[in-house]
């Protein structure tokens, strides 16, 4: 067991406060904190920590001198030498890009094709950096909003209907002569291609009808999540054909403590809110618009699920002792919370690799003797070769939560 020093990315969209102010650092802090990564991805490794003054080393180098002692050998059988999963606090003040992530089989197949192409793995328009699929599950801290998986393409003609914008008539007809997968992907396509001046002249009419709609006095606006959210996105991103992408899109609020899965194919953007996420430890991802970044519109469509089953919120589910967790189908990670009352100890058998966050109170742990107290924002690494883990509350209000491998058959 050994202490985490997490990789602290800054990106645009992130928050000067969330994150510093869990870690219990100065706000705001002086740039913009979105995520906090603890794993051994090698774009950014967190780093391991002595207890007797030595210098850290990266998690990715403890993990590639000693696969078998730190990740099993039967993790290295099912996964290769690498560390499965990737562990964030992510901090969203400002929406994300649309994006999607490949299957395991579409992502071999696009990391070959490049490599093939000779595209650098660096390079801006690289669409997949390792040959990995990208599962992700995020649970969260605080009122958590997003977007995610397409509407019932029947009830998306509803709201653009209901918005009376007679700009958007071929549109509308285009999706309810066919309200299925074929015409969500019809319309996404069509919508996504628009040339400039047809989306320059379209966009600000489509706003204007969600002014409108919102403004609008005795008549149930059941869409009114869905409509200010495409406002807020034009505020972020004018002129940018992702804002008409997301009325096609589910509307999702998280209160603390729930979850929500996303498997490959499903177009989604985090629009605000603090939780934790977890993936497998990949970096692919296709973008759909609302952000400057490349938009490779024929490889996006290619992984893009135009099915619109339903996005179920996850709540979690009793796992042990004062344990609970959220079940997904990702064998490349799991993700449980604890929550003991004060000082009560609750024991954690091995069970390969894990990463231990503490996000409220303070924790103390021991294992095989050794011992070391955890509070909000810090982590520790438990190899497999690691004992039997004891966890003890300190605090009311101790909340920890525990990484490790989804697919634990081979262990």
């Amino acid at each position: 067991m050994r202490r985490l020093e997490g990789a602290l990315r800054s990106y645009a969209w992130g928050s000067r406060t969330a994150i510093a102010e869990l870690c219990g650092r100065p706000v705001p802090s002086d740039h913009p904190e979105a995520e906090l990564w603890l794993g051994a991805h090698p774009a950014d490794p967190a780093k391991v920590l002595s207890e007797d003054g030595e210098a850290p080393v990266s998690l990715l180098d403890v993990v590639e001198s000693d696969p078998h002692g730190q990740l099993g050998s039967g993790t290295v059988d099912r996964f290769g030498a690498r560390l499965p999963f990737l562990l964030k606090l992510l901090a969203a003040e400002e929406p994300l890009s649309l994006q999607a992530h490949p299957s395991a089989e579409q992502a071999a197949q696009g990391y070959a094709r490049e490599q093939e192409l000779g595209v650098p793995l660096d390079s801006p328009i690289r669409n997949y950096r390792d040959p990995n699929h990208k599962p992700e599950l995020v649970v969260a801290l605080t009122r958590f909003e997003a977007l995610a998986g397409f509407r019932d393409a029947a009830r998306t003609v509803e709201l653009l209907e209901a918005l009376g914008v007679p700009e958007l008539d071929p549109y509308v007809g285009l999706l309810a002569g066919q309200p299925d997968s074929g015409g969500l992907r019809a319309l996404f396509t069509t919508w996504i291609t628009l040339p400039q001046p047809v989306l320059t002249s379209l966009l600000p009419r489509v706003l204007d009808g969600c002014v409108t709609y919102l403004a609008t006095n005795g008549r149930p606006r059941v869409f009114a999540e869905e409509v200010r959210t495409a406002l807020q996105l034009a505020e972020f991103y004018p002129g940018d054909a992702g804002v008409l992408a997301s009325l096609l899109l589910n509307r999702i609020t998280l209160e603390p403590g729930q979850g929500l899965y996303l498997d490959a194919g499903n177009l989604h953007a985090y629009l605000s809110g603090m939780g934790v996420e977890i993936m497998a430890n990949s970096d692919n991802v296709l973008r759909g618009g609302l952000t400057p970044k490349h938009v490779d519109v024929p490889e996006l469509l290619r992984v893009l699920d135009f099915r619109s089953p339903d996005v179920p919120i996850l709540e979690a589910v009793p796992a042990g002792e004062a344990e609970v967790c959220y079940r997904t189908p990702a064998p490349e990670f799991a993700l449980s919370r604890l929550e003991p009352e004060p000082h009560a100890k609750v024991s954690l058998a091995p069970c390969g690799p894990q990463i231990l966050l503490c996000t409220a109170g303070a924790v103390h742990l021991d294992c095989g003797g050794s011992g070391l107290d955890l509070t909000p924002g810090h982590s520790v690494w438990i190899s497999a070769a690691d004992p039997e883990l004891t966890v003890e509350a300190l605090t009311a209000g101790t909340q920890v939560f525990r990484a490790c491998l989804g697919d634990r058959s081979a262990l």
